[in-house]
């Protein structure tokens, strides 16, 4: 019998699918799912995205107030619908996402937090299968830490840098998206280099997480993002998870190649591990230019889509 890599990956990584095109996520079959505004306005132009999208637009037309308002309520409601049609279809967790625009705001991000776990209890769905994604600025990893202490669990995105990644660890967070790709842009356009996958600054990135992680008994699941391509998820397997995109999902279902073990604890170096205020924190980011400029820039892409999606919406209401 062949045996596919997507099949040896999941014999050692829980795999995640990154993605809000259900057809994607029926024929990956993933544990759990990962959406934010970027998957949902691609995925808004697909066939079988049409019942929820007007579903959504029925509801906001009965809607009345200021016209933004309207939008605003209608975006959360479609991002609720998708994330309802993602739990049937995964046995595990949906990630759903707090608006980037209140990425500086804790108490803001605590209030939406609420409300999209609210939302989903409407539909029936509980707390246990819902991950608030949350932004890991500093504000974010406050708020994050806030909604753990009420049983929320939180997936803390747009990571780049181990100081990021240990104050979400500190603060209880139940799992943290620590990027690779991203990180690989950014070092390819400063450098001019090429990598291979086994020298990726955001696969070495992702795996000295997870070793600090295994080392200093930080319990939250490191879930690497992000992929450029399909070495660098090999170079990661062990990983506690991964979340895919649907094309290289379906590239590592047809490659029936060995698979190893890449990521096991006790190998490889790992410093101590320190706890860090708001002012060692901010330092830390500000002495990391790649994570700073990264961090900036992921949160403005989605807030550019979140409002490309809201301009969509206030077309068709």
């Amino acid at each position: 019998m062949t045996i596919s890599k997507l099949e040896r990956l999941r014999a050692m990584t829980v795999v995640v699918a990154d993605t809000g095109d259900f057809e994607a996520v029926r024929r990956a079959k993933p544990v759990d799912c990962t959406t934010n505004p970027t998957l949902v306005l691609k995925a808004i132009g697909l066939p079988h995205f049409a019942d929820p999208l007007e579903a959504a637009l029925t509801w906001g037309r009965g809607l009345s107030g200021e016209r933004g308002r309207v939008v605003e309520a209608v975006a959360d409601r479609l991002a609720i619908e998708v994330g309802a049609r993602l739990a049937d279809l995964v046995p595990g967790r949906v990630s759903t996402e707090v608006d980037a625009d209140l990425s500086f705001d804790t108490a803001a991000t605590v209030a939406k937090a609420r409300a999209i776990i609210a939302a989903y209890a409407a539909r029936g769905i509980g707390r246990e299968r819902i991950l608030i994604k949350i932004a890991a600025t500093w504000e974010g990893i406050r708020a994050a830490e806030i909604l753990q202490r009420e049983g929320i669990d939180c997936n803390l995105t747009l990571i780049f840098s181990l100081a990021q990644a240990t104050a979400c660890g500190d603060a209880g967070v139940f799992l943290i998206s620590p990027f690779v790709g991203r990180i690989l842009d950014w070092w390819v356009k400063a450098t001019g280099t090429s990598y291979t996958p086994a020298e990726d600054p955001g696969v070495r990135s992702v795996a000295a997480i997870w070793r600090h992680f295994k080392a200093h008994g930080i319990a939250t699941v490191v879930m690497g993002a992000s992929f450029r391509n399909t070495g660098e998820i090999e170079e990661l397997a062990g990983c506690d998870r991964l979340t895919i995109a649907p094309a290289l999902l379906d590239q590592l279902a047809a490659d029936a190649g060995p698979l190893e073990r890449r990521l096991v604890a006790g190998v490889g170096e790992v410093g101590p591990h320190r706890v860090l205020d708001e002012r060692g924190f901010r330092w830390a980011m500000n002495e990391d230019a790649m994570a700073t400029e990264k961090l900036a820039e992921g949160i403005r892409l989605f807030a550019a889509d979140l409002a490309a999606l809201e301009r969509l919406i206030d077309t068709r209401l």
